[in-house]
């Protein structure tokens, strides 16, 4: 395979998309190799920032949710929101900086 088509940042032609554009489509790259890519510069002497694009052309639908994978997804779901400290529900997902929920991680000192 040769080297890829590069194209500046907002300038690739029709026909092409990234994966979060084939996603909006309702669409995955299924299988196919990256077809070309966006370049966008960036200033005091980085890399240019690069995004993978794929032929719309040759994308598949995507596979759609089986009752399997969605109570897979919701006990993933669960389980970042249970708090290690007091295997509580926090009701949001603990935060990886803190490690336990906001009551675990800072707990009220004061004596009423």
């Amino acid at each position: 395979m040769g080297a890829l088509p590069v194209f500046r940042w907002r300038l690739a032609p029709d026909g092409y998309a990234t994966r979060r554009q084939l996603r909006a489509l309702g669409l995955r790259p299924g299988g196919q190799d990256v077809a070309a890519q966006l370049e966008r510069p960036r200033r005091r002497g980085r890399g240019p920032l690069v995004a993978y694009l794929y032929r719309i052309d040759r994308a598949k639908p995507v596979r759609p949710m089986t009752p399997a994978r969605r109570a897979a997804l919701a006990k993933a779901l669960a389980a970042r929101r249970q708090c290690p400290g007091c295997g509580r529900d926090a009701g949001y997902v603990i935060p990886a900086s803190l490690g336990t929920c906001v009551p675990c991680a800072y707990p009220d000192t004061r004596a009423a």
